[in-house]
């Protein structure tokens, strides 16, 4: 379709969207004195469906940035993980790691992602907001420009840019115009919450209940959690880990409501006061099971790339740092005057993601099957000792040391299997450029 267009902006990178993986690469890009344009359609502060917890591997990337005291300041600080199953509760403080710290926070995304994109602002982005990325113009292989709906009165604004970063979320109505697809053989996660309040909204923990069941009591591939916020309410929600075979007509919103009552007395849940916050949900795209993600001068990244990781749905630290690789990329596109570097993206992010996402998509098909679900939960429940390696696991939190030797030794299947008492595991990556 072709658009008429009323204005006209010039930039050398325009990126599509202002959340966490767009407002780093904005950031980044920004930092190194290189002119971006942000596109978001919507107004901030602004709502985002999820579960609001940030991991370690999170808080690096957000202090890297510069926000490390406004973390500190204004959302709840939390010192790792209680996993609750079958009768059993476990605290498990987050590793000691040479790169990340040992402690997250509970952060509402309205304004986490105020926060993250006011960060590339000061840097010297430009964020229109309001502004709706609808149609991209094509030169040769590569796009050349991209056409915005202004949303508060209909203009089409035409972004020219030398290089295009797609950051458009899990929705990626863009990226798939230019044959971006999901594989859709692989698991596709789902997930719902909600806020509560809450007498215990200060607890020092995330919490995960791994043994959540479906009217007929299979325990399903997926948990449920409750993350305290410090503000006198938790966030709480249910999250499927796959939606195919026999989990394809999950009722999320049922399943949620079946976890609140499960948790209300001992978490002090005021469930006769009205939710603040309607329950909302939304798809994980996981594993970076979309292709392509790079074309000749754009690349793809955060959700739009399908990088939240399959073993526990978390996707803010990935939007980050797959945000920030692909700045640095453009940066040295920009350097060389050449698009060539760019090309080297689906690789990097195979060597960061590859062998851990690979393995946390087996251990989705794996734990579909209630009879590989309800032991191996069971079993990595026996003690801390057992637990805690399972955590740092599925949090992608084990140490670079570890993850090198795995990959040396090539025994990571072994290995995952010890790690989760005989049922799955997984070695972990971060950037050796976390801290720098």
């Amino acid at each position: 379709m072709v658009q008429a267009v009323d204005e006209e902006v010039s930039t050398t990178v325009v990126v599509v969207g202002g959340g966490p993986s767009g407002a780093s690469c904005a950031h980044w890009l920004a930092m190194r004195g290189i002119d971006v344009v942000v596109l978001e359609r919507k107004q901030f502060p602004r709502d985002k469906v999820c579960g609001d917890g940030l991991t370690p591997r999170s808080v690096v990337q957000l202090e890297a940035l510069g926000l490390g005291a406004e973390l500190e300041a204004r959302f709840h600080r939390y010192e790792g993980l209680r996993a609750v199953a079958f009768g059993r509760t476990l605290d498990i403080p987050w590793p000691n790691h040479p790169l990340l710290p040992s402690y997250g926070f509970v952060a509402r995304r309205r304004e986490l992602d105020a926060l993250v994109v006011g960060a590339a602002a000061d840097r010297g982005a430009t964020v229109l907001f309001g502004h709706e990325g609808i149609e991209l113009e094509r030169r040769g292989n590569g796009i050349s420009a991209v056409l915005a709906r202004r949303t508060n009165d209909g203009a089409v604004v035409r972004v020219r840019a030398r290089w295009v970063v797609l950051a458009e979320g899990s929705n990626a109505r863009l990226a798939r115009s230019l044959g971006a697809i999901r594989d859709t053989s692989q698991p596709l996660g789902l997930a719902i919450r909600t806020y509560l309040p809450s007498s215990r909204s200060d607890e020092p923990w995330i919490e995960s209940a791994l043994d959540v069941r479906d009217e007929s009591g299979r325990v399903m591939p997926g948990y449920g959690w409750v993350f305290p916020m410090g503000d006198g309410s938790v966030n709480i929600g249910f999250g499927l880990l796959t939606n195919q075979g026999a989990w394809r007509h999950v009722n999320t919103t049922t399943e949620l409501a079946r976890f609140v009552d499960r948790v209300r007395d001992r978490w002090g849940l005021d469930v006769e006061h009205p939710l603040l916050a309607k329950p909302v949900g939304g798809k994980l795209p996981m594993g970076t099971t979309i292709k392509p993600v790079q074309g000749s001068n754009y690349l793809l990244v955060g959700d739009t790339a399908a990088t939240i990781n399959p073993f526990n749905g978390e996707g803010i630290s990935y939007a980050l740092e797959t945000g920030r690789l692909a700045a640095t990329l453009i940066a040295e596109a920009r350097r060389t005057d050449s698009d060539h570097p760019l090309t080297r993206y689906p690789a990097l992010l195979g060597g960061h993601y590859g062998t851990y996402y690979a393995l946390g998509r087996r251990f989705v098909r794996l734990i579909s099957d209630p009879r590989v679900m309800a032991p191996g939960v069971w079993l990595a429940m026996r003690n801390r000792a057992t637990m805690a390696p399972v955590v740092s696991v599925m949090a992608n939190l084990l140490p670079p040391s570890v993850e090198t030797s795995l990959r040396r030794a090539g025994d990571l299947g072994s290995r995952v299997r010890t790690a989760l008492g005989r049922s799955t595991s997984t070695p972990s990556l971060v950037s050796a450029s976390a801290r720098q």
